[in-house]
């Protein structure tokens, strides 16, 4: 038993690693990679590739999955004590918004695979469409149509990482609470409380602790995956 849970866990970082490479390549905007210059950025055989992925399109999609995926459960876990949808909504918006300064590498790979991040099953997408229903559902947004809510969101969060990343010297805060704010607009809520909501003390555990929620290296991975081919 306690061989298998090893050959697991082996299985598990080795996986990982190559995940890890892919998003990588992702946030330099190269997916015409060739398989073993992926083995040999994740440091495991090359053999070893097709044990878990059948194709480079299945590890991209895997990537940018595990990537979103890290990232709105962190962005969960600092709303859940939050009842207003509304509310939940806006502080998700605009702690995502500070992401893209934060870690630009995870930036980088939901900028340049935007149509399979937002088709992606978990991630950011599918957590802020939850919280448009469930802040239309009481009535809170005005929203008849969740597809077309979602765009507008996904759009402007899209557009807002591409500005900050261009465009360094901008004023961060600013940039992304005004952003937030027409959003709110966009889906209904008044000046004035788009203005309150936009005001409220996001967490101040925010910035180390998305570092450790989304850094794939914080993991030792030496002498724990396959072992390179010679």
């Amino acid at each position: 038993m306690a061989e298998g849970n090893r050959v697991e866990r082996r299985k598990a970082r080795t996986r990982a690693a190559l995940i890890t490479a892919a998003q990588g390549f992702l946030a330099r905007g190269n997916t015409n990679a060739p398989v073993l210059e992926i083995t040999q950025a994740a440091d495991v055989s090359n053999g070893s590739f097709y044990n878990y992925f059948e194709t480079k399109e299945e590890l991209w999609q895997a990537a940018i999955d595990s990537a979103l995926e890290s990232a709105g459960d962190y962005l969960d876990s600092l709303t859940v004590g939050l009842d207003d949808p509304v509310e939940k909504f806006t502080q998700s918006f605009r702690l995502s918004g500070r992401l893209f300064r934060l870690e630009p590498q995870l930036s980088r790979v939901l900028l340049n695979s935007e149509a399979a991040a937002f088709a992606a099953a978990g991630g950011l997408a599918p957590r802020s469409r939850r919280d448009i229903e469930s802040a239309a559902a009481e009535g809170r947004f005005d929203v008849d149509d969740a597809d077309v809510a979602l765009a507008i969101v996904a759009g402007s969060l899209l557009s807002l990482g591409r500005l900050l990343l261009a465009q360094p010297e901008r004023d961060e805060t600013a940039t992304v609470d005004d952003t937030t704010r027409r959003v709110l607009r966009a889906l209904g809520i008044s000046a004035a409380e788009a203005e309150t909501l936009c005001s409220r003390a996001l967490p101040t555990s925010y910035s180390g602790g998305v570092h450790a929620a989304l850094d794939p290296t914080s993991q030792p991975l030496t002498q724990q995956v396959d072992p390179p081919s010679q």
